[in-house]
């Protein structure tokens, strides 16, 4: 990914120049489609205990079986449990995008600045709840499955699925309540795991979900970024079919959002330009039930102050969570 983005950067100097290089372009889409083929993995910078929090290290399987590293913060006397996963590159801990070669993927975009979500343990630790956060599949170190590829939260919902059975039969977990906290490609992973397994879901008393995503919609932008315009999505659409055998279309949440039947809460940087406000909106709009919420993070472009700002204001997610999770 890091190749992807010093190429837009290439190609749009190019532009400003008076022209696109070809080359160049043809190296940002081919770089684009390489990401999907096999995705990198970031490290892990952090643990809850810089943030003074007791955890433990536990593994748990996915629904097909791929082995997913956790941290479970206890909470005493608590029954109560939220659980949490990341963006695409990230993992549980967050992103390294202060440091090289992580910096330079998300730099043209104003995001280049750290993303720590174990604040966001300590936030909900003090606000009474336990924590259990995991690592995707092919991220940071849970393990390798279907060629490393990333298909914008089909596989990837398997690992929701596996994080919510592994709360429903750990003894310790097994009486309490649970809600999720899902962010990105985490939280696509988690609307199409609910449409997938609605059965699965049932016990699931809400969801706070951060900047869920469509692969097309910020792959536009990403050309649109680089100055390919016309952007040539449909021949990246069948690129990255022939590379994963799943197209844009199918790896976006807003049709699978029609089966979510959890009380969910959506947060969304309205100006990111990553994406469109457009999309998030759709996704939305297609959960049937009443019990949603959308909020918009006004005055920044930047993508990451949608991730960090439970950290900052954890207001009114922690409200959303207080009042779907009553303990049994």
């Amino acid at each position: 990914m890091s190749n992807v983005i010093n190429e837009s950067a290439v190609a749009a100097r190019q532009s400003r120049m008076g022209g696109v290089d070809e080359e160049a372009v043809q190296r940002l889409l081919q770089g684009i489609v390489a990401s999907f083929r096999r995705q990198p993995r970031s490290p892990i910078l952090a643990t809850p205990s810089s943030e003074g929090l007791e955890y433990e290290n536990v593994t748990f399987p996915s629904e097909d079986g791929v082995p997913l590293e956790a941290w479970f913060i206890p909470r005493e006397g608590s029954r109560r449990l939220v659980i949490a996963n990341h963006p695409r590159f990230f993992s549980r801990y967050g992103f390294p995008s202060h440091l090289e070669p992580w910096r330079s993927m998300f730099a043209a975009g104003g995001n280049d600045f750290e993303v720590n979500f174990i604040p966001d343990y300590r936030i909900l630790h003090d606000a009474g709840y336990n924590v259990l956060t995991y690592d995707l599949r092919n991220l940071a170190h849970s393990g390798s499955a279907n060629g490393d590829m990333c298909t914008g939260g089909i596989y990837e919902s398997r690992d929701v699925n596996g994080s919510v059975q592994f709360a429903k039969r750990e003894p310790r977990f097994r009486e309490m309540t649970i809600g999720l906290f899902s962010r990105c490609l985490g939280c696509s992973a988690s609307i199409h795991a609910m449409a997938r397994r609605p059965d699965a879901f049932k016990d699931v008393a809400c969801m706070v979900g951060v900047q869920p995503i469509s692969p097309r919609v910020i792959l536009e932008r990403t050309l649109e970024l680089a100055r390919v315009v016309p952007a040539p999505i449909e021949d990246l659409d069948r690129e990255i079919r022939l590379a994963i055998s799943f197209g844009l279309n199918e790896m976006s949440p807003a049709e699978p959002a029609k089966m979510v039947m959890v009380p969910t809460f959506l947060c969304q940087v309205r100006e990111d330009v990553l994406t469109r406000p457009s999309d998030v909106q759709s996704i939305f709009d297609n959960i049937p039930i009443r019990e949603k919420e959308l909020l918009w993070i006004e005055g920044t472009t930047r993508r990451w102050d949608g991730y960090t700002r439970f950290a900052k204001e954890p207001g009114p997610m922690l409200a959303w969570f207080d009042r779907y999770m009553v303990e049994p």
